[in-house]
């Protein structure tokens, strides 16, 4: 982010109106710049496309800041009113190109509760950024396919060429935030891709068997399907432990002579749907070999009451 003096700029004012309920004064805001993202390559080996920065500048307009990316409303920090994607003279980008940054113009209420944001701001303490965005396309910068179908890795060199991700064509501007570590050196960018690409791209990546580079919401993505993964998987050690101890139980009625250790060691080595069916056969085995009858019940008697003894003779 870049502090300058609160001295707005001819017709800035009218700008910010346009998102106001009521016309605010000038001594009522307060207005900085900042730099959103560039074409610089980044931390997660990726950069803005030109054309990405160009389409960027007319979709940040209005959009609100943030802290950390979290999109709740008492985070709302400030809202940008104009931004331009800029050429800043005598500057190349890490692979000679033109040196483009996306500048934005954002302002917040000047009232109690900023007091001590707008301070922090001044001071430089509040002053890493990053971008909240959507494109639809990445496109390698060895060969030129896109959105991963190429296999290069990010962060390798093939035959001396540096493999990062172009990210072309947005779609989406949804939020900017400030933040304390960003993707990006000079701004910092948190990028998202059409639905579902992401996912698989990610999978294939994770499962390549090669040394990978993953950004901090592919990280997330990653997290989140590692603790799923861990609730089922519980979920499956406890039914596995159920299903043994009933077998345990049905042995020792149905295979008496079977000890127990040999009994461990065949259901150890049986997967979840086998132990189910074995389950299921010491099951129907036990049914047979329980008699209908007790057996010390004994056989039936036919008793004949005989009367006669208490007749009158």
């Amino acid at each position: 982010m870049e502090n300058e003096s609160n001295n707005l700029k001819s017709g800035e004012l009218e700008l910010i109106n346009r998102y106001a309920r009521r016309a605010l004064r000038e001594d009522e805001v307060y207005v900085f710049s900042v730099v959103l993202c560039d074409n610089e390559i980044d931390r997660d080996f990726e950069k803005f496309s030109d054309f990405s920065l160009k389409k960027l500048e007319k979709l940040f307009i209005g959009v609100t800041g943030v802290l950390d990316h979290d999109p709740k409303s008492n985070n709302q920090t400030a809202r940008i009113f104009s931004c331009k994607a800029e050429n800043v003279a005598g500057k190349k980008t890490s692979d000679g190109h033109q040196y483009i940054r996306l500048s934005a113009r954002a302002y917040m209420p000047k009232t109690e509760g900023n007091k001590d944001f707008i301070m922090q701001l001044d001071s430089g303490i509040k002053k890493e950024v990053s971008v909240g965005c959507s494109v639809a396309k990445k496109i390698c910068s060895v060969c030129g396919c896109e959105n991963g179908s190429c296999g290069h890795i990010r962060g390798r060199k093939y035959d001396g060429v540096l493999c990062y991700k172009i990210l072309d064509e947005p779609t989406d501007a949804y939020e900017w935030s400030f933040v304390a570590v960003p993707s990006q050196k000079a701004a910092g960018v948190i990028k998202s891709y059409k639905k579902g690409e992401n996912k698989l791209d990610i999978e294939k990546r994770l499962f390549s068997g090669e040394a990978e580079t993953f950004s901090v919401d592919e990280m997330n993505i990653i997290a989140e399907k590692f603790r799923v993964l861990q609730e089922k998987a519980a979920d499956g050690e406890a039914y596995r432990r159920k299903l043994e101890a009933d077998i345990n139980k049905l042995a020792a009625f149905t295979l008496p002579q079977l000890k127990r250790d040999v009994l461990d060691f065949i259901i150890g080595k049986m997967s979840a749907v086998q132990l189910e069916n074995f389950k299921k056969a010491l099951s129907e085995k036990k049914d047979n070999n329980v008699p209908v009858k007790p057996q010390l019940a004994g056989a039936a008697k036919n008793v004949r009451i005989d009367n006669n003894a208490f007749k009158n003779i």
